[in-house]
């Protein structure tokens, strides 16, 4: 968002899938005006929890919708919102084009639609880095796996999502990696005291190739023409 507009600029922001509200409201503290959307009722209870303990100022810049990202165009006119996000929600979702393609249309003109996915192309990665060499054998030429949460998903193919991408009216503008280095770290883990340059490495790794393209995840970034 910020190489993409203006320093000071106040966006529109729609965070589709938006679980417990974390970045929704971190948006809001930084002044923009999000509108997070959740179907989970557990998710949303947490989302409206930490938003009720934020000052004035900050409530009244956030909403939160109970929906369905698929339904967006249920709840917003088309071209409402300056930026889209959707993260960690595709791998759930069995046919994601006619979702990605709706979130597009929320979009105003030169609009960021902004896509966090499973690396369909590194499925073997964790369990061949875990030493689980039969899980890796698994991984190769499918985009199926269970996640950490012993819940099936599927992962998406950087091709892929660019044609998606570029078929809806939103081709991509920049992709990069996560989670290059620390995938296979603890879910409990303690954060190391050299926190810092250990960000400083994974956003490195995350904008330079051949480092990003075995990263967990991939971080894609569209605008609507």
């Amino acid at each position: 968002m910020a190489a993409r507009f203006a320093v000071g600029r106040r966006l529109r922001v729609l965070d589709v899938g938006m679980g417990q509200g974390t970045q929704a409201l971190r948006l809001a503290r930084a002044g923009h005006t999000v509108t997070g959307l959740e179907r989970d009722a557990t998710m949303i209870a947490a989302a409206r929890e930490a938003l009720a303990r934020e000052p004035e100022g900050i409530r009244a810049r956030m909403r939160i919708i109970e929906g369905d990202g698929r339904d967006t165009g249920v709840h917003f006119l088309p071209g409402s919102f300056d930026v889209v996000l959707c993260h960690g929600v595709l791998m759930y979702v069995e046919e994601p084009d006619p979702l990605v393609a709706g979130l597009a249309r929320m979009l105003a003109p030169g609009g960021l639609l902004s896509l966090l996915v499973r690396n369909g192309d590194a499925l073997a990665m964790r369990p061949g880095l875990a030493g689980d060499w039969a899980g890796a054998l698994a991984a190769f030429g499918t985009t199926a796996y269970t996640n950490r949460l012993g819940l099936d998903a599927r992962a998406d193919r950087l091709k892929d999502l660019t044609a998606t991408l570029a078929g809806i009216g939103a081709p991509l503008h920049a992709w990069y990696g996560v989670r290059v280095f620390t995938d296979t770290a603890a879910d409990g883990a303690k954060a190391p005291e050299d926190l810092e340059t250990l960000l400083a490495v994974e956003e490195r790794a995350g904008r330079t190739d051949p480092y990003r393209g075995v990263a967990a995840l991939l971080h894609l970034c569209g605008v609507r023409g």
